[in-house]
Protein backbone atom coordinates (compact mmCIF):
# COMPACT_ATOMS: atom_id res chain seq x y z
CA UNK A 1 0.00 0.00 0.00
CA UNK A 2 1.18 3.68 -1.01
CA UNK A 3 1.04 6.45 1.26
CA UNK A 4 1.19 9.77 -0.16
CA UNK A 5 3.24 12.42 1.56
CA UNK A 6 3.03 16.34 1.60
CA UNK A 7 5.71 17.73 -0.41
CA UNK A 8 6.95 20.52 0.99
CA UNK A 9 8.78 23.34 -1.12
CA UNK A 10 12.51 24.03 -0.01
CA UNK A 11 13.54 26.61 1.60
CA UNK A 12 15.70 29.07 -1.19
CA UNK A 13 18.57 30.87 -0.44
CA UNK A 14 18.27 34.37 0.68
CA UNK A 15 20.03 37.79 0.22
CA UNK A 16 18.36 41.08 0.17
CA UNK A 17 17.41 40.32 -3.73
CA UNK A 18 15.72 37.42 -2.94
CA UNK A 19 13.82 38.52 -0.04
CA UNK A 20 13.06 41.77 -1.75
CA UNK A 21 11.25 39.61 -4.79
CA UNK A 22 9.33 36.99 -2.07
CA UNK A 23 8.15 40.26 -0.24
CA UNK A 24 6.46 41.35 -3.64
CA UNK A 25 5.18 38.28 -4.76
CA UNK A 26 3.89 37.97 -0.94
CA UNK A 27 1.92 41.03 -0.76
CA UNK A 28 0.12 40.81 -4.23
CA UNK A 29 -2.04 37.73 -1.94
CA UNK A 30 -2.13 40.58 0.76
CA UNK A 31 -5.32 42.37 -0.55
CA UNK A 32 -7.73 38.67 0.45
CA UNK A 33 -6.26 39.17 4.14
CA UNK A 34 -7.75 43.31 4.29
CA UNK A 35 -10.43 43.77 1.83
CA UNK A 36 -13.79 42.02 0.59
CA UNK A 37 -14.12 41.19 -3.41
CA UNK A 38 -15.43 44.21 -4.16
CA UNK A 39 -12.19 45.91 -2.50
CA UNK A 40 -13.84 47.62 0.27
CA UNK A 41 -11.72 47.09 3.68
CA UNK A 42 -12.83 44.71 5.99
CA UNK A 43 -12.39 46.49 9.50
CA UNK A 44 -15.49 48.30 10.00
CA UNK A 45 -14.64 49.67 13.42
CA UNK A 46 -14.24 48.37 16.96
CA UNK A 47 -17.13 46.49 19.48
CA UNK A 48 -17.29 46.48 22.74
CA UNK A 49 -18.17 43.56 25.09
CA UNK A 50 -21.84 44.16 24.96
CA UNK A 51 -21.57 43.99 21.04
CA UNK A 52 -22.19 47.68 20.35
CA UNK A 53 -19.93 48.95 16.90
CA UNK A 54 -17.97 51.96 16.90
CA UNK A 55 -16.73 53.52 13.28
CA UNK A 56 -13.30 53.75 12.91
CA UNK A 57 -11.93 56.92 12.11
CA UNK A 58 -9.94 58.28 9.05
CA UNK A 59 -6.82 59.13 10.99
CA UNK A 60 -3.56 57.64 9.22
CA UNK A 61 -1.70 56.74 12.31
CA UNK A 62 -4.93 54.35 13.82
CA UNK A 63 -5.38 53.15 10.00
CA UNK A 64 -1.80 52.24 9.85
CA UNK A 65 -1.79 50.57 13.20
CA UNK A 66 -4.73 48.18 12.53
CA UNK A 67 -3.18 47.15 8.85
CA UNK A 68 -0.16 46.34 11.17
CA UNK A 69 -2.11 44.08 13.19
CA UNK A 70 -4.11 42.39 10.43
CA UNK A 71 -1.00 41.26 8.80
CA UNK A 72 1.14 40.10 11.66
CA UNK A 73 -0.14 36.77 11.31
CA UNK A 74 1.05 36.96 7.26
CA UNK A 75 4.21 37.77 7.88
CA UNK A 76 4.47 34.96 10.18
CA UNK A 77 3.53 32.43 7.94
CA UNK A 78 6.02 34.24 5.29
CA UNK A 79 8.81 33.72 7.61
CA UNK A 80 8.56 30.12 8.87
CA UNK A 81 7.67 29.03 5.03
CA UNK A 82 11.22 30.78 3.79
CA UNK A 83 13.41 29.78 7.31
CA UNK A 84 13.06 33.13 8.37
CA UNK A 85 12.74 33.81 12.38
CA UNK A 86 10.75 37.51 12.69
CA UNK A 87 10.99 39.55 15.48
CA UNK A 88 9.10 42.77 16.42
CA UNK A 89 9.93 45.74 17.63
CA UNK A 90 10.04 45.70 21.59
CA UNK A 91 7.96 49.21 21.89
CA UNK A 92 6.14 51.55 20.09
CA UNK A 93 8.39 53.62 17.50
CA UNK A 94 11.05 51.08 17.25
CA UNK A 95 13.18 50.17 14.32
CA UNK A 96 12.29 48.75 12.17
CA UNK A 97 8.55 47.39 12.55
CA UNK A 98 10.00 43.57 11.00
CA UNK A 99 13.49 42.19 11.51
CA UNK A 100 14.08 39.24 9.37
CA UNK A 101 17.03 37.07 9.93
CA UNK A 102 17.67 34.06 7.80
CA UNK A 103 18.05 31.19 10.16
CA UNK A 104 20.75 29.53 8.09
CA UNK A 105 23.15 32.63 7.79
CA UNK A 106 21.80 34.79 10.30
CA UNK A 107 22.04 37.67 8.22
CA UNK A 108 19.35 40.56 9.12
CA UNK A 109 16.64 41.76 6.89
CA UNK A 110 14.84 45.41 7.95
CA UNK A 111 11.36 46.02 6.62
CA UNK A 112 9.16 48.93 7.76
CA UNK A 113 5.35 49.46 7.45
CA UNK A 114 4.37 52.41 5.77
CA UNK A 115 0.74 53.35 4.40
CA UNK A 116 -0.65 56.77 3.05
CA UNK A 117 -3.99 57.38 1.03
CA UNK A 118 -4.21 58.84 -2.77
CA UNK A 119 -4.48 62.08 -3.17
CA UNK A 120 -5.66 61.79 -7.02
CA UNK A 121 -4.95 59.40 -9.63
CA UNK A 122 -1.33 58.91 -9.88
CA UNK A 123 -0.21 61.05 -6.54
CA UNK A 124 0.22 60.26 -2.66
CA UNK A 125 -0.79 62.57 -0.02
CA UNK A 126 2.88 62.15 2.13
CA UNK A 127 5.20 59.17 2.95
CA UNK A 128 7.68 59.15 5.38
CA UNK A 129 10.56 57.04 5.68
CA UNK A 130 12.05 57.54 8.95
CA UNK A 131 15.02 59.29 10.58
CA UNK A 132 18.06 60.51 9.46
CA UNK A 133 19.13 61.75 12.43
CA UNK A 134 20.15 59.12 15.98
CA UNK A 135 20.30 55.76 14.39
CA UNK A 136 20.48 56.22 10.78
CA UNK A 137 23.45 58.45 11.69
CA UNK A 138 24.71 56.39 14.40
CA UNK A 139 24.69 52.93 12.63
CA UNK A 140 26.09 50.64 15.70
CA UNK A 141 23.96 52.10 17.73
CA UNK A 142 20.55 49.97 19.49
CA UNK A 143 18.91 53.15 20.52
CA UNK A 144 15.64 53.05 19.18
CA UNK A 145 16.07 50.39 17.19
CA UNK A 146 15.68 46.44 18.08
CA UNK A 147 19.39 46.03 16.18
CA UNK A 148 21.78 48.45 15.18
CA UNK A 149 21.16 50.07 11.56
CA UNK A 150 23.97 48.71 10.14
CA UNK A 151 23.73 45.28 11.05
CA UNK A 152 21.16 45.11 9.21
CA UNK A 153 21.72 43.15 5.31
CA UNK A 154 18.62 45.71 3.24
CA UNK A 155 16.53 48.11 4.44
CA UNK A 156 12.72 47.45 2.69
CA UNK A 157 9.33 49.44 2.67
CA UNK A 158 6.38 47.53 2.78
CA UNK A 159 4.44 50.23 1.49
CA UNK A 160 0.06 50.27 0.99
CA UNK A 161 -1.76 53.19 -0.57
CA UNK A 162 -5.15 53.46 -0.55
CA UNK A 163 -8.03 56.16 -1.08
CA UNK A 164 -10.58 56.96 1.48
CA UNK A 165 -13.97 57.87 1.47
CA UNK A 166 -14.82 61.27 0.71
CA UNK A 167 -16.93 62.29 3.69
CA UNK A 168 -15.39 61.07 7.80
CA UNK A 169 -17.55 58.40 9.31
CA UNK A 170 -20.34 59.64 11.64
CA UNK A 171 -18.31 58.78 15.01
CA UNK A 172 -21.03 59.49 17.61
CA UNK A 173 -23.11 57.14 15.61
CA UNK A 174 -23.51 53.54 17.64
CA UNK A 175 -24.15 50.62 15.58
CA UNK A 176 -25.08 47.13 16.39
CA UNK A 177 -23.87 43.36 15.27
CA UNK A 178 -27.15 43.47 12.85
CA UNK A 179 -26.00 47.01 11.44
CA UNK A 180 -22.65 45.64 10.45
CA UNK A 181 -23.29 45.53 6.66
CA UNK A 182 -24.65 49.29 7.04
CA UNK A 183 -21.07 50.71 8.36
CA UNK A 184 -19.43 52.02 4.94
CA UNK A 185 -15.57 50.77 5.01
CA UNK A 186 -13.21 54.29 5.52
CA UNK A 187 -10.84 53.03 3.33
CA UNK A 188 -10.75 51.11 0.17
CA UNK A 189 -8.56 49.68 -3.36
CA UNK A 190 -5.75 48.80 -2.18
CA UNK A 191 -2.21 48.91 -3.39
CA UNK A 192 0.66 47.05 -1.51
CA UNK A 193 4.45 47.49 -3.01
CA UNK A 194 7.76 46.28 -1.40
CA UNK A 195 11.13 48.50 -2.23
CA UNK A 196 14.14 49.14 -0.75
CA UNK A 197 13.97 52.41 1.04
CA UNK A 198 16.77 53.99 -1.00
CA UNK A 199 15.26 53.43 -4.00
CA UNK A 200 11.85 55.30 -3.55
CA UNK A 201 12.99 58.06 -0.92
CA UNK A 202 13.30 61.89 -2.38
CA UNK A 203 15.66 64.67 -1.21
CA UNK A 204 13.68 66.65 0.92
CA UNK A 205 12.51 66.00 4.38
CA UNK A 206 9.04 64.19 4.91
CA UNK A 207 7.28 67.83 5.60
CA UNK A 208 8.77 71.11 7.04
CA UNK A 209 11.50 71.68 9.01
CA UNK A 210 11.07 67.76 9.91
CA UNK A 211 13.99 65.50 10.80
CA UNK A 212 12.33 62.42 8.44
CA UNK A 213 13.20 61.41 5.35
CA UNK A 214 10.83 61.55 2.75
CA UNK A 215 9.27 60.33 -0.11
CA UNK A 216 8.57 60.46 -3.79
CA UNK A 217 4.80 61.59 -3.94
CA UNK A 218 4.39 59.99 -7.52
CA UNK A 219 2.38 56.03 -7.23
CA UNK A 220 3.90 54.40 -9.88
CA UNK A 221 7.63 55.84 -8.85
CA UNK A 222 6.71 54.11 -5.39
CA UNK A 223 5.56 51.12 -6.90
CA UNK A 224 8.38 50.52 -8.88
CA UNK A 225 11.03 51.99 -7.17
CA UNK A 226 11.94 55.34 -9.15
CA UNK A 227 12.77 57.57 -6.72
CA UNK A 228 15.75 60.48 -7.65
CA UNK A 229 18.48 57.82 -5.71
CA UNK A 230 17.62 54.43 -7.37
CA UNK A 231 20.12 55.49 -10.10
CA UNK A 232 22.18 56.84 -7.89
CA UNK A 233 22.82 54.10 -5.62
CA UNK A 234 22.48 53.67 -1.78
CA UNK A 235 25.78 55.20 -1.13
CA UNK A 236 24.49 58.61 -2.84
CA UNK A 237 22.02 58.23 -0.42
CA UNK A 238 23.53 57.13 2.61
CA UNK A 239 26.00 60.25 1.89
CA UNK A 240 22.99 62.98 1.26
CA UNK A 241 21.18 62.09 3.98
CA UNK A 242 23.73 61.38 7.02
CA UNK A 243 25.04 64.66 6.07
CA UNK A 244 21.61 66.60 5.54
CA UNK A 245 20.74 69.27 8.03
CA UNK A 246 17.82 71.57 8.93
CA UNK A 247 17.64 75.01 9.04
CA UNK A 248 17.31 74.36 12.93
CA UNK A 249 20.47 71.60 13.20
CA UNK A 250 22.75 74.67 11.09
CA UNK A 251 21.41 77.03 13.18
CA UNK A 252 21.94 75.27 16.38
CA UNK A 253 25.65 74.08 14.83
CA UNK A 254 26.23 78.20 13.89
CA UNK A 255 27.11 76.94 10.34
CA UNK A 256 25.37 77.63 6.91
CA UNK A 257 23.39 74.78 5.16
CA UNK A 258 25.81 72.97 2.97
CA UNK A 259 22.82 72.19 0.82
CA UNK A 260 19.42 71.85 0.66
CA UNK A 261 18.50 69.66 -2.77
CA UNK A 262 20.89 66.54 -5.40
CA UNK A 263 21.62 70.37 -7.19
CA UNK A 264 23.29 72.00 -4.09
CA UNK A 265 24.49 68.85 -2.48
CA UNK A 266 26.50 67.95 -6.21
CA UNK A 267 28.10 71.65 -5.91
CA UNK A 268 29.11 71.17 -2.61
CA UNK A 269 30.85 67.61 -3.04
CA UNK A 270 32.19 69.20 -6.65
CA UNK A 271 33.98 72.02 -4.41
CA UNK A 272 35.57 69.67 -1.86
CA UNK A 273 36.50 67.65 -5.27
CA UNK A 274 38.12 70.49 -6.79
CA UNK A 275 39.99 71.77 -3.56
CA UNK A 276 41.36 68.38 -3.37
CA UNK A 277 42.11 67.86 -6.98
CA UNK A 278 46.37 67.40 -7.25
CA UNK A 279 47.18 67.12 -3.81
CA UNK A 280 46.88 63.05 -2.88
CA UNK A 281 50.49 63.05 -2.84
CA UNK A 282 51.12 66.30 -0.43
CA UNK A 283 48.08 64.87 1.63
CA UNK A 284 49.22 61.21 2.23
CA UNK A 285 52.62 63.06 3.23
CA UNK A 286 51.27 64.83 5.70
CA UNK A 287 48.74 62.61 6.82
CA UNK A 288 51.54 60.19 7.74
CA UNK A 289 53.50 63.17 9.41
CA UNK A 290 50.77 64.35 11.69
CA UNK A 291 50.28 60.06 12.44
CA UNK A 292 53.64 59.84 13.54
CA UNK A 293 53.67 63.16 15.49
CA UNK A 294 50.11 61.76 17.57
CA UNK A 295 52.15 58.74 18.14
CA UNK A 296 55.15 60.58 20.40
CA UNK A 297 52.35 62.27 21.97
CA UNK A 298 50.80 59.60 23.25
CA UNK A 299 53.90 58.08 24.24
CA UNK A 300 55.59 61.45 26.23
CA UNK A 301 51.97 61.35 27.76
CA UNK A 302 52.55 57.99 29.27
CA UNK A 303 56.01 58.59 30.53
CA UNK A 304 54.54 61.36 32.27
CA UNK A 305 51.48 59.26 33.78
CA UNK A 306 54.19 56.45 35.08
CA UNK A 307 56.36 59.33 36.90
Amino acid sequence: MLISRPIFAQPVDINKEKLLELLQAEVQEYNKAIATDKGDWIVKGFIDVAKNIYTITIDTKVVSKVMEILLIPAFYKFAEKHDLTLELPPQQNFYPDLSFTDNKTGLKYAVDIKSTFKDSANKIKSLTLGAFTGYFRNRESSKNTLYPYGSYEAHLVLGVIYSQIEKSPMEKTVYTIDELQEIESVIRDFQFFVQPKYKIASASPGSGNTKNIGSTNTISKLINGEGVFASLGEEVYDDYWTNYLTTDMANSAGIKRPYTNLKSYLEYKERAISALAGKKDVIEKLSAEDEAESAETDIINEDEVDE
